[in-house]
């Protein structure tokens, strides 16, 4: 199947959230470090006022790190937080490749990720089962799968994933790099609604 790279303008990154999570189902859950994550991000890059806006979506619940919350209330605060800081940002393309990589540090920083992080060996094989394991961790929907290219030259598939392309894109990164990996590329492709390629390298 072939892929394209969809630009994030900042003309329709809004209605492409909404296609989101109007195809996730009640049984879609992500863990709260994400959204916990994003609200923090909206706290370095923006401003009081920012966060407000984005904790009203959220309503007074207070979220735990590790307990499952609807993917679809995730969605919304993407969208409130990428509203709030892509004028300040370069744009909604941008703040999405933040946020990834905000959430990704603070799995990297969780216990999980601490224990994946310790080990010296950085190869196809580590990075393959910590990868598989990270999304096992902090979500219940979709498939992953991954092949190899070359040593250092691999290609992550997602299946029925509900946040957008250049978040991963930049939570990727993030992974890889505390994985072990340096100057770490990645390209993200759309294969349909719901599904994307990464294809990463690093040196």
């Amino acid at each position: 199947m072939s892929t394209s790279r969809r630009t994030w303008m900042q003309s329709d990154w809004e209605r492409a959230l909404e296609q989101l999570m109007e195809l996730a189902t009640s049984q879609d859950t992500a863990r709260g470090l994400f959204l916990n994550r994003t609200l923090e991000a909206v706290r370095a890059l923006g401003d009081e006022a920012a966060v407000a806006r984005c904790q009203a979506v959220l309503g007074q619940q207070r979220l735990m790190d590790f307990v499952n919350y609807p993917v679809t209330l995730l969605i919304r605060l993407t969208m409130a937080a990428v509203r709030e800081l892509s004028a300040r940002h370069g744009g909604a393309e941008q703040v999405l490749r933040m946020l990834g990589q905000k959430a990704a540090v603070g799995l990297m920083s969780s216990a999980v990720g601490s224990a994946m992080s310790a080990q010296s060996v950085t190869g196809a094989d580590h990075i393959s089962a910590s990868m598989q394991a990270i999304y096992k961790v902090t979500s219940n929907y979709g498939e992953r799968s991954m092949e190899w290219l070359g040593p250092r030259h691999g290609r992550l598939i997602m299946r029925r994933s509900f946040l957008p392309m250049p978040y991963h894109e930049g939570a990727m990164v993030e992974v890889l790099e505390r994985l072990g990996a340096r100057n770490v590329r990645v390209q993200g492709g759309v294969l349909g609604p719901l599904d994307s390629e990464y294809d990463f390298t690093w040196e």
